[in-house]
């Protein structure tokens, strides 16, 4: 299921997906395994964070799941300063991303694309987990 996410314009980069590079917690990410971050997401976070002041060297965007929501979970995106101490680190050409350990266990496997027509912009959540989502587009179960 596709969830969408706005943040703003994006580039024309391609729409292969890009194999993470994990740290930290022990795991190897692999295509499958982990997060996958397509080439127009990576730009696109690129641009806001350097839009935001975000430092690509210590902070990152933060993916995560909360409770609620039309069908019981919603995603979280949000810019972080650093990495939170038991979280789930991919790096994607300079760009990290950070799932804390509860969330991880909804978005593995997940793929975020990011997507702009003249309908919509946004990120996407391309969930394999998701067995069900809501008309709102936010949230999931």
């Amino acid at each position: 299921m596709e969830q969408m996410v706005q943040i703003g314009a994006s580039s024309d980069a391609g729409q292969t997906a890009v194999a993470p590079q994990a740290e930290g917690a022990g795991e190897k990410s692999a295509v499958g395994k982990g997060i996958e971050v397509t080439p127009r997401a990576i730009e696109r976070i690129r641009v806001a964070m350097a839009k935001e002041g975000i430092s690509p060297e210590q902070g990152g965007l933060r993916l995560g799941v909360l409770g609620g929501g039309c069908s019981g979970l919603s995603y979280n995106i949000r810019f972080d300063t650093q990495p939170r101490e038991r979280d789930r680190v991919f790096e994607f050409d300079g760009v990290r991303i950070f799932v804390d350990p509860k969330s991880f266990l909804y978005l593995h496997g997940m793929t975020l694309d990011y997507e702009q027509t003249l309908m919509r912009q946004g990120f996407n959540f391309i969930n394999p987990n998701s067995t069900r989502s809501c008309g709102c587009g936010s949230s999931f179960s």
